[in-house]
């Protein structure tokens, strides 16, 4: 499930850069960071995780094995998506793209944070704040999607309507996919997701 889910975050970002429509949040981040030190996308991806990492000390969350391999598949498969597929100039296909990205995105990590086995650099950041101060995930990856942003636009990372439905929709939909896939909190909060016994 880690595996899977961190590989179609990888294709859910491949989907976005190539529906030339806007980037998630963090994206615009990465894509800023690309093009001013020409390093790859996927090699960008992989760096910033690993200092996503630096804040999980306080936040007390601790790293397993979905965190390591968060920190290599997702940029892997990015880099291997952008080299054999190219953007495409139908508008139907780019919608399509678009949309697709977002919910590939949100169901890889439903299906990697389910088994409880380390969140990614990312959602531990989420899940840590959740626990810690009671903010719900959808708040939460809210709030974070939001600051990332606007430091991605500094850095010049180029934005759209895509931008605008992965930030709106992003925090709801891994809510409800992380459910689907039998993530369960240790609590209950405001916003639904109940605790459960296994």
């Amino acid at each position: 499930m880690i595996i899977i889910g961190l590989a179609l975050n990888g294709v859910g970002i491949a989907m976005l850069i190539q529906s030339g429509l806007g980037l998630g949040a963090w994206d615009v981040l990465h894509q800023g960071l690309s093009e001013r030190t020409g390093i790859s996308f996927g090699m960008v991806v992989i760096l910033v995780t690993v200092v996503a990492l630096i804040p999980w000390w306080p936040l007390k969350e601790r790293p397993g094995i979905g965190t390591v391999l968060n920190v290599f598949i997702a940029g892997i498969v990015i880099d291997w998506m952008l080299g054999w597929t190219s953007p495409t100039q139908e508008l139907w296909l780019r919608v399509l793209l678009m949309v697709g990205g977002v919910v590939i995105f949100a169901l890889g990590q439903g299906l990697y944070l389910a088994p409880d086995l380390g969140a990614g650099a990312r959602e531990g950041l989420m899940t840590g704040i959740n626990r810690r101060f009671g903010i719900s995930i959808r708040m939460t990856r809210f709030l974070i999607e939001v600051t990332i942003l606007i430091l991605g636009i500094v850095l010049g990372g180029s934005v759209g309507v895509g931008t605008i439905v992965f930030t709106a929709a992003i925090g709801p939909l891994v809510q409800v996919a992380m459910r689907i896939c039998g993530y369960r909190e240790d609590r209950e909060d405001g916003d639904g997701l109940e605790a459960a016994a296994a």
